[in-house]
């Protein structure tokens, strides 16, 4: 092997980052090789609506919350996001921000509006009765 071959990797004095793989923590180490959000196996759907806690807003300061779990509360200190935005924003996979969110939802970090499931919508012929009810008037 080359001298070059054993050069650490380098981005910003990171050791951690690898310019042609990227990053060298993998998903199983940020999230405990867990892969079920909290141990009431919460499911968080990709437009669920994440936001903070109103009573939280120091919770980024936590000592016991790991760097990820800081950077979700960062992209919604700004405004309310949902789990694919806040998988974007972090470069995360979404699998590890269900989990992430897991643990800030169970700390009382972020508070989570589940999207209305499709079964509890009113059905599209009621609607319809409804809008030409209103034209006839």
């Amino acid at each position: 092997m080359t001298e070059e071959a054993h050069d650490p990797p380098h981005q910003a004095g990171s050791q951690w980052y690898d310019n042609e793989a990227g990053p060298l923590v993998r998903p199983y180490a940020m999230t405990g090789g867990r892969t079920k959000p909290g141990p009431s196996d919460v499911r968080f759907d990709l437009i669920a609506l994440v936001a903070l806690d109103d009573s939280a807003q120091g919770s980024g300061d936590d000592t016991t919350l790991g760097p990820e779990h800081r950077a979700l509360i960062e992209l919604c200190r700004t405004e309310t996001q949902s789990v694919a935005e806040l998988a974007a924003g972090a470069d995360l996979p979404v699998g590890v921000v269900r989990v992430l969110l897991g643990d800030l939802l169970e700390s009382g970090c972020v508070k989570v509006s589940r999207p209305v499931p499709p079964a509890q919508l009113p059905d599209e012929m009621i609607l319809r009765e409804v809008i030409d009810g209103l034209r006839a008037l």
